[in-house]
Parts: C-alpha cells; sequence; structure tokens
C-alpha cells in the first residue's frame, strides 16, 4: 500500500484533524478531480463525514475506488447498492461516538426544558434587575418516549434513569431492558410527554415524524431529535411550534443543513445546534483514527475495521 493513497475527501475536519489526514493520505477535494481525469483514475479511498453525501454519479467516475471511510455512524448519505456491486468496502465508526451523542441529547432536552439558552440571555442583557425569568418545566416526572433503542437510544436510556422519569421506546423488536415497550409510534407519541429521536436515518425512517405523531405529541409535548434530519417531517413541525400544538423541539439535525433561512431560528421554544451531536476533542479523535484506520487497512488487503 502506498503511504500516501489518493483520496477523495468529503467534508471539512477541524485544522488539528486535518494535519493528521494530511499526514497519512494525499487528499483531494471534488472540485480538484473534477476535470482531472488522471487523478480520477489515481483515487482509491473516499473520506468523509457522515453529515454529507456521495452523488452515484461520482462512483462512476472513480474506476479504481476501494473504500468509502465516513467518520460518523449515519451511512445514509452513502449508495450502499451501488457500492456493493463495485466491491466497495463502505465503513462507519459506531460504538466510539455513542456517549457524545447520548450526552448531548440530555443536555438538549434539560435544556429545552428550563429553557437554558433564553436564561443565559436576561441574565447578559440585565434584564434580572427587572423582573424574574419565565419559568421551566421539570424533567421529574416526565414519561419520555425513545425512537430507537440502539447503542446511542439506551446509552440516552440510562443517563436518564436518574432524572425520575418513565422510560418507553419504540424501534425493531422488544428488547431484555428495563422500560416499556410500544410498536407503534403514534401510541408511543400519545403516551409520552417527550420524544426523543435516535433511530437510523433513511428511506425506512423517513419522516417518521409527521403531523399525526407530532399531533399525538401533544400542545405539553417536546421534541428532540439527535437522530437524522430526514426523521422528521420539518414542514409539520414548523406548523406545530407556530400553532403551539407542540409546546418546544431541541434539534441537533435538519433535513438540510447547514440549516438556512429556516422560521425555526425566530422560535423562542426551539433550541438549535449544528448536527454536533459527536463533536467533543476526545471523541472526534477516536472517530477519525477509526475511519483512517479502516481505509489503511482495505487498501493494505486487510478486512475493514467497522464496515457497514
Amino acid at each position: 500500500m502506498p503511504s500516501s493513497p489518493a483520496t477523495l475527501q468529503i467534508g471539512v475536519f477541524p485544522t488539528e484533524h486535518q494535519a493528521v489526514i494530511d499526514g497519512e493520505l494525499d487528499c483531494h477535494t471534488e472540485q480538484d478531480i473534477r476535470h482531472d481525469a488522471v487523478l480520477k483514475e489515481r483515487i482509491q479511498a473516499i473520506l468523509m463525514r457522515s453529515n454529507y453525501t456521495v452523488p452515484i454519479t461520482l462512483l462512476d467516475e472513480l474506476p479504481n475506488l476501494k473504500v468509502i471511510s465516513t467518520s460518523g455512524v449515519g451511512h445514509d448519505g452513502i449508495p450502499l447498492a451501488q457500492a456493493q456491486a463495485r466491491g466497495i468496502v463502505v465503513t462507519n465508526t459506531p460504538g466510539v461516538l455513542d456517549a457524545a451523542v447520548s450526552e448531548l441529547a440530555v443536555g438538549l432536552l434539560l435544556a429545552l426544558l428550563r429553557k437554558l439558552p433564553g436564561a443565559d440571555s436576561f441574565v447578559r442583557a440585565g434584564h434580572w434587575r427587572q423582573g424574574i425569568f419565565t419559568l421551566g418545566s421539570s424533567l421529574a416526572g416526565k414519561t419520555v418516549g425513545i425512537v430507537g433503542l440502539g447503542r446511542i437510544g439506551l446509552g440516552i436510556a440510562r443517563r436518564l434513569e436518574g432524572f425520575d422519569v418513565k422510560i418507553a421506546y419504540t424501534g425493531g423488536n422488544s428488547k431484555s431492558v428495563p422500560y416499556r415497550y410500544t410498536p407503534d409510534i403514534l401510541q408511543l407519541a400519545a403516551e409520552s410527554d417527550i420524544l426523543i429521536l435516535s433511530c437510523p436515518g433513511g428511506e425506512k425512517t423517513h419522516h417518521l415524524v409527521n403531523a399525526a405523531v407530532l399531533e399525538r405529541l401533544g400542545p405539553k409535548g417536546f421534541l428532540v431529535n439527535v437522530a437524522r434530519g430526514t426523521v422528521v417531517d420539518e414542514a409539520a413541525l414548523l406548523a406545530a411550534l407556530e400553532q403551539k400544538t407542540l409546546r418546544g423541539a431541541a434539534m441537533d439535525v435538519f433535513e438540510k443543513e447547514p440549516l438556512e433561512n429556516s422560521r425555526l431560528t425566530q422560535m423562542d421554544n426551539v433550541i438549535l445546534t449544528p448536527h454536533m451531536g459527536s463533536a467533543t476533542e476526545e471523541t472526534r479523535r477516536i472517530m477519525l483514527r477509526l475511519a483512517l484506520d479502516n481505509i489503511h487497512n482495505v487498501l493494505n488487503g486487510k478486512a475493514a475495521l467497522t464496515p457497514v
């Protein structure tokens, strides 16, 4: 294997991570290869962030592509069937980011219920001298429904156990866990005060949370999404929030990223973060190492460490 295999990089990495990447791979951008047939022939790997997309047409332009390595869990932006048909190995970085995403989900929920961003602005703007801040809502005593009890969903549930909440879940089959299983998301939404989304993206979950689900969650309900933006019908969510048929939402992911010109940014019952579920120094460093090792293994004729 060449010491620095020609690689197409899709997505931006932090400066310190880019230095590591450049020390191990000969990276090029889509712009670099657009009009360079020779470079297209040389590309053996794609390194990407999981919130980006690999167009099917791009695969056709890279005849010697052997591996697509995404630094993240989600792989709904990768044309898996076409890659498989070509014998291209697709890898992701499961497991290593579970704690960080679970922590953010709980943090978003607490910030939403207690209105922490607004409280911070209230103090900074000097309004505290003029009166008291509006009341928030307690987490204790609430029923939390989790959509998708995989590694991240289970991590969220375990972290919530100490908050005196009731936990229920849906997605897949019932598991050997101390939480109530509900096969139907509509029923789960109707029985929950809070709905947390931690399921995979893709066609099977596209707009899983629609107007009907939000209606069941109701005017006292809260929604937290750390899954994928496509899981939520954003138009239905906007309508529910504006009409006060949903009390509030905290969103780390969106149908189109980065979020631009959205009415969500004007709402005081919404908390928005920039797809930062895994964005801790420790987690992203481990993710990158795994993503790079997957590339090296495949190009060196070894098995991928974490194939999709």
